[in-house]
């Protein structure tokens, strides 16, 4: 499984609202996340708006896509777009700016082990 983290920028006026939205996602939206194979699904927002996210997956550009071909994503991303800066008019799920990992303490420690293991 891949990890994945991204930023976006959320309206800092808008925040609380976009916050709100979250607490009771759609059950169909869950689902779909779910079955276009999105685990470990995280939003983490700071109060200038500032958006974090993080998800696995086996492949993020097939998740993207198998959530692009469904129609509550559609709506979800229409509801959505208005809390987002920085798009350029686009939806928010083409808006990731994905980060590149430069650390990770469990597979450091998984090479460690295998190492010491030969």
């Amino acid at each position: 499984m891949n990890r994945y983290c991204f930023l976006l920028r959320v309206r800092p006026e808008l925040l609380d609202q976009y916050r709100e939205r979250h607490r009771r996602v759609w059950p169909e939206m869950l689902a779909a996340l779910a079955e276009a194979g999105w685990h470990n699904y995280s939003l983490f927002a700071r109060d200038d708006g500032l958006l974090v996210g993080y998800v696995e997956a086996e492949d993020l550009t097939a998740a993207q896509l198998a959530m692009e071909a469904t129609e509550v994503n559609t709506r979800w991303q229409a509801e959505m777009s208005r809390f987002f800066t920085g798009l350029g008019g686009g939806r928010p799920d083409h808006g990731l700016q994905l980060l590149d990992q430069v650390f990770h303490l469990e597979g450091q420690l998984h090479t460690l082990a295998e190492g010491q293991n030969r």
